[in-house]
């Protein structure tokens, strides 16, 4: 097994993990009040181009089927935070319109679903899903040339709807979503200029009858904690990455991390921290003398590691849902250099001549470059060895994550990291 395929497995335990979301101090409650649903959904839509000359696309079509549970707030204190979640499974199968050239994509994500107007309607619910995708058509120089978008059978594949519920009739609910769905590889190997769609859905859901409703049972209050504490927490990881088409071999990214925040309400998490990495490709383009270092960074050279080095400060948020967490950072690179010989190779382009050598065109340094030099942003979704509801003082996890440049995918990333927490303070509680 290749480090790829490791890291879409143990993506895909994670996604399992995630599912088991379970409800917890109900001792006083007849059955679990967490209400198992199944659901099955048809949708439609379109698939952008992802490149010039790209492949022509008829109606994207797909169908998915989902399990998952409606937690009620009767149990973990995240359920109540969240005004009741949606947690669960989806396998979905999906057409983008052009079978011989761009293929059909089997995918499994987790997903996390929440009531937008809790107050007022439970019509409206957005619902956000992570996971990964089997595709059976990629991208091949001679055979399949104008579908630069997919170059590897596995990707990682986001879901974004947005749903309102049409008709709610004892236990079934009939619902219309509109929404967006993306698929990349992580820059494990280029040209990887993945998929963007837009479909409208309608979705049919069943709930399971609970023996007793929750208005005949006498449960645990549904007061939201008023808690904060401090932490600080340490990770290591380990990504791959490609650096260019030509240089399109995956090479190792390596990570440490330390960082600092507040948990709120034992469900918010917030942080800010540094980061270090460091690059192999970079350092190998640097140590073998490559074409650019020699006609242009000839100094990189005196210093391998360092200027294959990237120094950063980022924020994150993240929830805390049991043994999984869901985060997002974004961050500023203070120091990246070797990014400008990143970007010249790969937002340059060749002009081929019949008479002679190619003309190798580089990328300009140009504002654009600058930025994306600068903000980094990572998501991805952790799974933690102590159940955080239990709010242990110390706690391990693993993690699986999406490293990019300004939205642009960077490098894929494993890692352990630790967390310590600090004393809580307890304040007063309220109800809704």
């Amino acid at each position: 097994m290749n480090n790829h395929q490791l890291l879409s497995s143990i993506l895909f335990i994670i996604f399992l993990i995630n599912c088991d979301f379970k409800g917890f101090a109900q001792d006083s409650v007849k059955e679990s009040t967490d209400i198992p649903f199944i659901m099955g959904e048809y949708y439609l839509g379109k698939t952008f181009s992802a490149n010039k000359n790209f492949p022509e696309l008829g109606i994207q079509q797909g169908i998915l089927l989902g399990i998952g549970k409606k937690h009620m707030g009767l149990g973990a204190e995240w359920t109540r935070q969240l005004n009741k979640p949606i947690t669960g499974l989806e396998f979905a199968y999906t057409d983008f319109g052009n079978s011989e050239n761009v293929g059909q994509a089997l995918s499994l994500l987790s997903f996390l679903e929440l009531r937008l107007f809790p107050g007022h309607t439970n019509r409206w619910n957005f619902q956000a899903g992570l996971g990964g995708s089997y595709m059976n058509r990629q991208y091949d120089p001679q055979l399949n040339p104008n579908n630069k978008a997919v170059s590897t059978k596995l990707k990682w594949s986001f879901r974004s709807f947005l749903y309102y519920r049409l008709l709610t009739k004892n236990n079934f609910n009939l619902k219309l979503g509109l929404g967006y769905i993306h698929h990349s590889n992580g820059h494990t190997k280029l040209p990887n200029q993945g998929l963007n769609s837009v479909v409208a859905s309608i979705a049919v859901q069943v709930d399971k009858q609970l023996k007793y409703s929750i208005e005949e049972q006498k449960v645990v209050s549904l007061e939201k904690a008023r808690t904060s504490q401090l932490f600080w927490d340490a990770r290591f990881g380990i990504g791959q990455n490609v650096l260019s088409t030509i240089f399109n071999d995956k090479k190792e990214v390596w990570t440490i991390s330390i960082g600092a925040g507040k948990i709120i309400n034992r469900t918010f998490k917030y942080g800010i921290g540094a980061y270090y990495r460091v690059y192999e490709h970079y350092y190998d383009y640097i140590v073998n003398n490559e074409q650019l270092v020699r006609d242009l960074y000839p100094y990189f050279r005196e210093h391998p590691v360092l200027y294959a080095s990237n120094f950063g400060v980022s924020g994150s948020a993240e929830l805390l849902l049991g043994h999984v967490g869901a985060d997002i950072h974004m961050g500023i690179n203070f120091y990246k250099p070797f990014y400008k010989v990143d970007w010249q190779l790969n937002d340059g382009y060749t002009i081929e001549r019949e008479e002679g050598d190619d003309i190798i065109v580089l990328g300009e340094l140009d504002s654009y470059y600058r930025l994306k030099r600068t903000i980094s942003t990572r998501i991805g979704l952790k799974w933690y060895f102590i159940n955080t509801i239990k709010n242990p003082e110390n706690n391990f996890y693993l993690g699986i994550h999406i490293n990019a440049n300004l939205g642009q995918a960077d490098f894929t990333e494993l890692s352990l990291g630790f967390v310590h927490r600090f004393k809580e303070i307890k304040r007063r509680k309220h109800s809704d």
